[in-house]
């Protein structure tokens, strides 16, 4: 996936470069840079647990946080932050004190970071956009992709009302899902079915994808890492490399980079074994 790194200014930093050789460990897979996005923590929904064990068995040298890390939207309704959400945080700041290099890019949930840009906190540089630079040299710009949202910039009372009617979609799936649970059957989503059939819903993501790929091969890049509409993704459009690295609401996938350069989109799959781990599947690879 490709990064970029936005300063105060004209002057944007360019991440990445030569890196060791990957280490061998199956237990512990370890990559050059993970690309996590909308675990809007501070919700019922985010899937702390599992986004924990997933970064605590693949560590990285890099990690970009690529928006919507904070729910502020919800917490400003009604405060919900239980313990394992404030693991998330700690363990952020744990992988930044061991070395790992990591850029938070905001959102437009967690906007309010927005007045923090260019500034660094235990290790974490804020930035509004990045520039990765990947290991086999390719550019990759990073950015969340509200901006490219016209619901999120022009009508923000429909963007709030969305965001709740998907609140209660998601309260419906967690109900449906521990019937599911009981029955011995695997996990569905309301949400990404609805999103999946309704014709409007699919064009929307279309169009999404397709500006933020442009706007990307307009500032020079060979792709472009986002998140926003919670779908995972990754494909070439018009030559531009389109990488969207889904959520940790639903799908629970990363992006990840490995030391040769080449990306993967991965979802990570709880284990209901004695054990509480869970494991890795691969989505798509370039």
């Amino acid at each position: 996936m490709r990064t970029t790194f936005d300063a105060l200014g004209p002057f944007i930093p360019v991440l990445g470069g030569p890196a060791p050789p990957e280490p061998q460990d199956a237990a512990h897979r370890r990559y050059r840079t993970v690309f996590i996005s909308d675990l809007h923590l501070g919700t019922p929904g985010c899937q702390a647990t599992a986004l924990l064990d997933f970064l605590k068995t693949h560590p990285s040298d890099y990690l970009y946080l690529v928006g919507d890390i904070v729910d502020g939207w919800q917490l400003r309704q009604r405060w919900y932050w239980p313990q394992a959400h404030n693991d998330v945080v700690q363990k952020f700041l744990r992988s930044a004190r061991k070395g790992c290099r990591i850029t938070y890019v905001p959102g437009n949930h967690d906007e309010f970071a927005r007045h923090f840009l260019g500034h660094r906190f235990g290790g974490i540089d804020v930035q509004d956009e990045a520039v990765h630079v990947a290991a086999d040299g390719k550019q990759l710009w990073v950015i969340h992709g509200d901006c490219f949202d016209g619901i999120v910039q022009c009508a923000r009372w429909l963007a709030y009302l969305g965001d709740n009617l998907y609140e209660l979609t998601l309260k419906l799936n967690r109900h449906l899902n521990y019937l599911r649970g009981r029955l011995g059957l695997p996990y569905w989503s309301l949400s990404a079915y609805l999103k999946h059939k309704v014709k409007k819903a699919l064009n929307y993501v279309t169009h999404f994808e397709v500006a933020v790929a442009q706007e990307a091969r307009r500032r020079g890049h060979q792709g472009v890492v986002c998140g926003h509409i919670h779908r995972a993704e990754m494909r070439e459009i018009d030559g531009i490399l389109y990488c969207n690295d889904g959520d940790w609401v639903e799908s629970r996938t990363a992006l990840v980079e490995h030391y040769d350069g080449r990306l993967e989109l991965v979802q990570w799959v709880p284990s209901h074994d004695s054990h509480g781990l869970g494991h890795r599947t691969q989505v798509e690879a370039v």
